[in-house]
């Protein structure tokens, strides 16, 4: 049985949709965040060294870091629903986004969410923080295009993997001149499995109510 440790409003919210999406059975142990740090719960540190989420576990099997944890269900689980073949330049640039989601998407958010508590003494960081939120989603924007999803038409785990930063920018007004990306949001968020894994997740605020 696989299980996920979740934290409400989190990053492993993604899984609990991918899991959905695969039609897998799983267990969701949930924490919640400190209503005033918004704060991971000391009883993640129990589950692994770094009190994150998410965390899988499967048999003797503890993986933490959301592409890896994607990787690994999409290796072991998907019939090639979710993921383009292995030799195709489909499944290059599949891997691509799966790594860009954390690994530069997701910086220029986190930069704005820190500096935003210091006040005054954030101001000369903006405008470098500004130019980088731009050139990501921009560069995000212009890859989809026209397209439903990163991939063309049908869904893939890189969707999945990029929801959670384009989700993010939305709630932050970031997309009001990025439709296609708002409209990304729209259509992810209509998705039976992500409805499904809402349930089982909890509070999750990036959600269009």
């Amino acid at each position: 049985m696989i299980i996920i440790h979740h934290l409400n409003d989190s990053r492993s919210q993604r899984i609990l949709w991918l899991l959905e999406e695969l039609g897998l059975e799983y267990k969701v142990n949930r924490y919640e965040r400190d209503a005033e740090t918004r704060l991971a719960p000391p009883a993640l540190l129990e589950v692994h060294p770094l009190g994150k989420s998410p965390v899988l576990e499967e048999d003797s099997l503890k993986i933490h870091e959301t592409g890896a944890i994607v990787e690994y269900i999409i290796d072991k689980y998907d019939d090639g629903k979710l993921a383009p073949k292995r030799d195709s330049i489909e499944h290059i640039r599949y891997t691509e986004w799966i790594h860009y989601a954390e690994g530069s998407a997701m910086l220029p958010l986190l930069l704005r969410l820190y500096t935003s508590r210091l006040g005054d003494a954030a101001a000369p960081l903006m405008p470098r923080i500004d130019g980088e939120t731009i050139n990501h989603f921009s560069y995000l924007s212009k890859s989809l295009g026209e397209n439903d999803y990163f991939l063309g038409d049908e869904l893939s785990a890189a969707d999945i993997m990029l929801s959670f930063p384009i989700e993010a920018a939305n709630m932050r007004g970031g997309l009001a001149k990025l439709p296609n990306l708002a409209e990304f949001v729209k259509r992810i968020q209509a998705r039976p499995a992500y409805k499904k894994a809402l349930e089982r997740g909890g509070e999750y605020s990036f959600f269009i109510k």
